[in-house]
């Protein structure tokens, strides 16, 4: 990836699951000769066609399922948070999703209670005794 927040190229390790849809769309989608944007929107007022916006969509999918107070950027949280629980090294997931400190990769953390009353029982046994 080229274009990032701080400006470092870098790349974005995909799932085998992931690169099979994305090739699938690349091979059977007609897309416009003017760009090679993967999800493209319509050319603006100036004629040039930018990345697809998606954020009407989200917003009506959120009112159909009647969630409030969730943005698309949650997703993010929730999928690093999910990461670290099924037991990834740390210095992986921030690999992949392109965190360059641990303190960054803290803050996108949210580890539910339960996993960690259940990894506590199983590394120090729930029988022990007070």
């Amino acid at each position: 990836m080229e274009k990032t927040k701080n400006g470092d190229s870098r790349s974005v390790p995909l799932t085998i699951r992931a690169t099979g849809i994305f090739r699938e769309i690349i091979e059977e989608v007609e897309r416009p000769t003017d760009t090679d944007l993967l999800f493209y929107g319509e050319p603006g007022r100036d004629g040039i066609r930018r990345p697809y916006v998606m954020n009407r969509t989200w917003q009506t999918a959120l009112a159909r399922a009647e969630i409030n107070k969730f943005r698309f950027h949650d997703l993010r949280h929730e999928a690093i948070s999910r990461m670290v629980e099924c037991g990834m090294q740390d210095q992986t997931v921030m690999k992949i999703v392109g965190h360059k400190s641990p303190s960054m990769m803290a803050r996108y953390t949210h580890l539910r209670a339960s996993n960690l009353v259940a990894e506590l029982d199983a590394r120090m046994g729930s029988n022990s005794n007070p």
